[in-house]
C-alpha cells in the first residue's frame, strides 16, 4: 500500500486494509443500475451483513443503496461509493456518466470512491475526463480513489489482451488513482508483467475468464455459477502473481451461499499460506 497524499487519505486507505500485511477484498454491488435489482436472500442489508461477517474488507455501493444498509454493517466493512453509471438498456451501454460526487461520498461516511472507465469506448474522452476530475476532488478532500478499468468498445475484439490491460492500468495510475480493478488476462504468465509495470495495487476482477462471455456483455461482472471453481483458481493465481487483492461482485451475490464464497475469497486475499498451497 503506497502512502501518498494527505493524512486523511492515508488514514482512509489504512481503514480499507483491515487485515495488516494482506491484500484487499472488495465486493462491488453497483450492478443494479446496469442489470436490474440484486435478488438474493432478501434485501441488500442482509447481503451486506453476510459480507461483513465473512471477511470482506469493503463493499461498493451507489448512494441510494448505501442508505438502505444499516450503519452497524460498516463497523467491520468499509463503504466505497460508486460515482458513475450506465444502464444495460442504453443505445451505448459502454458509456458511463457521473451520478454522484466525492462530497456526497463523504456525507454518506464512505472511506473511498470508485469510478468505472471503459477505455476504447465511444465516450472514452468523457470518461477519462471524469476520472481526472474525480482524482482532483479526491486530492482536495483526502479520499482514496479506486478506478475500475476495462477495455471495451464497439471495435474491440479482445479486451483482455495483456498490452491493452496494461495501457488501461497506466491511465488510472497516471491520473491519480490509488487502486485499480481490472479483468484477468488469459493466462497467469501474462499477468505478472502487467502487475510489475503498474505502480499502484491491482485488484483482480472476479469476472468471466477469457473465452467466456464477451467483455462488454451482461455477464462482465462475474461468471455463471458453474464457472466458480475455475474463476477461484484464476484469482488464486492472480494473488500468487502479486495482485493487490480481489474485487468480485457477481461471483459473490449469485452464489448459492454468498457468505461461503466470501470466506473462500477472504482466504485467498488474507492468508498467504493458503494461497501458496493452492
Amino acid at each position: 500500500m503506497e502512502e501518498n497524499g494527505t493524512f486523511g487519505r492515508r488514514l482512509r486507505l489504512r481503514h480499507l486494509y483491515r487485515k495488516p500485511g494482506s491484500g484487499l477484498l472488495v465486493v462491488p454491488l453497483d450492478h443494479a443500475i446496469a442489470g436490474g435489482p440484486l435478488h438474493h436472500r432478501g434485501d441488500l442489508d442482509n447481503l451486506v451483513a453476510e459480507l461483513a461477517d465473512n471477511g470482506a474488507d469493503a463493499v461498493v455501493l451507489h448512494k441510494g443503496a448505501a442508505r438502505r444498509v444499516h450503519p452497524a454493517r460498516f463497523r467491520r466493512l468499509s463503504l466505497v461509493l460508486h460515482l458513475n453509471a450506465s444502464t444495460g438498456l442504453a443505445p451505448d451501454p459502454d458509456a458511463k456518466y457521473p451520478v454522484a460526487t466525492v462530497e456526497e461520498a463523504l456525507r454518506l461516511g464512505a472511506e473511498a470512491v470508485s469510478v468505472h472507465i471503459n477505455v476504447s469506448s465511444l465516450t472514452e474522452s468523457r470518461q477519462i475526463a471524469h476520472l481526472a476530475l474525480t482524482a482532483e476532488d479526491c486530492d482536495r478532500w483526502g479520499v482514496p480513489l479506486l478506478a475500475m478499468m476495462y477495455v471495451r468498445g464497439p471495435e474491440m475484439i479482445d479486451g483482455r489482451a495483456p498490452e491493452l490491460i496494461s495501457r488501461a492500468l497506466t491511465v488510472a495510475a497516471e491520473l491519480g488513482a490509488d487502486l485499480v480493478k481490472t479483468s484477468l488476462p488469459a493466462t497467469p504468465d501474462e499477468l505478472t508483467p502487467i502487475l510489475t509495470d503498474c505502480p499502484i495495487p491491482v485488484l483482480a476482477a472476479g469476472g468471466p475468464l477469457a473465452g467466456g462471455p464477451a467483455a462488454g456483455g451482461p455477464a462482465a461482472g462475474g461468471p455463471a455459477a458453474g464457472a466458480s471453481a475455475e474463476v477461484l483458481a484464476a484469482l488464486a493465481g492472480a494473488v500468487r502473481a502479486g495482485a493487490g487483492g480481489i474485487a468480485a461482485g457477481r461471483l459473490v451475490f449469485t452464489a448459492p451461499d454468498p457468505g461461503a464464497m466470501v470466506r473462500q475469497l477472504a482466504t485467498l486475499v488474507h492468508d498467504r499460506t493458503a494461497v501458496a498451497a493452492r
